[in-house]
């Protein structure tokens, strides 16, 4: 049985950082293309990052120069940085993976506040 476990989630003030992780079992994780998605009440779900097998990285616009996505294949593991958080990024953050079909992890919230 496939698991993406998300770790890393918190209150934060603007201008802070966090990194999220995501622990993935119950598959070939190097087969795995890996993103992180978010959803903030009321929004759908969008595309924060992507990741490869081999590691090539791609970001969509919304938080382009602020994030790092990263993968562990050692550990099974895929990892997004956020930096300079703003309020707007409050949401809950996913994690995503796909081989053959798409799963989710359960989300980590984070929420950016003063």
């Amino acid at each position: 049985q496939v698991q993406l476990v998300e770790s890393g989630g918190g209150l934060v003030q603007p201008g802070d950082s966090l990194r999220l992780s995501c622990a993935a079992s119950g598959i070939t994780f190097r087969l795995l293309d890996m993103a992180w998605y978010r959803q903030a009440p009321g929004n759908e779900r969008e595309l924060v990052a992507q990741i490869t097998p081999l590691g090539t990285p791609a970001y969509a616009e919304s938080m382009r120069g602020r994030v790092t996505i990263s993968r562990d294949n050692a550990e099974n593991t895929v990892f997004l940085q956020m930096n300079s958080l703003k309020p707007e990024d409050t949401a809950v953050y996913y994690c995503n993976a796909h081989w053959l079909k798409n799963y989710w992890g359960q989300g980590t919230q984070v929420t950016v506040s003063s």
